[in-house]
């Protein structure tokens, strides 16, 4: 009898902390995360469709510099973007439920994977042209520019894919919009 109380004490300690999560709350929290992951995947592709053909059509030397000034801009507005993207994506997987919580899961994972090949692919070689830029570009420098824009159109694509799974999950009816301790 005792343990019986002792867990009817737990469960309802457990149902005054699940509290539901506000439908509001919720729509900020998605608004963030869609608002982030399209700047996000829309910045890459305008990179992928724009910059980098223009990099192609242009000398090597005009390409190091405009690249290195490019990435000098780009570095804190992309990271602010992946940072706020991967916060929102995250905490809307803590606050949906169900498949909700998977997709939204799924949109933090990408957005993971862009931040990795950016930080362990393209920042490196962006070092590398920096310094070409200063002296001058490598033998091999044509293996190294096709390896960043492989990388390029890697996190593109783990962009838009985080952004089609957010933008999926706002068509989806939500199963419910609260939370509780049992989630």
């Amino acid at each position: 009898m005792l343990v019986r109380l002792v867990r009817l004490a737990r469960l309802a300690r457990l149902a005054r902390l699940a509290r539901p999560v506000r439908p509001r709350l919720v729509r900020l929290v998605q608004g963030i995360a869609l608002l982030s992951t399209g700047l996000l995947a829309g910045a890459f592709g305008y990179g992928a469709v724009n910059l980098v053909p223009t990099f192609g059509a242009v000398p090597l030397e005009t390409r190091l510099t405009f690249h290195t000034e490019l990435m000098r801009m780009n570095s804190p507005v992309m990271q602010t973007a992946m940072g706020v993207a991967a916060v929102g994506a995250l905490a809307l997987s803590v606050i949906r439920v169900g498949r909700e919580r998977l997709l939204a899961a799924g949109a933090t994972a990408l957005v993971a994977a862009s931040f990795l090949i950016t930080r362990f692919g393209n920042v490196p070689i962006n070092a590398r042209i920096k310094e070409w830029a200063r002296t001058s570009a490598p033998a091999d420098h044509a293996e190294v520019l096709q390896r960043w824009e492989m990388f390029n159109i890697a996190r593109t694509v783990t962009a838009l894919a985080a952004f089609t799974l957010l933008i999926a999950l706002s068509l989806v009816r939500p199963a419910r919009t609260s939370r509780t301790a049992a989630d």
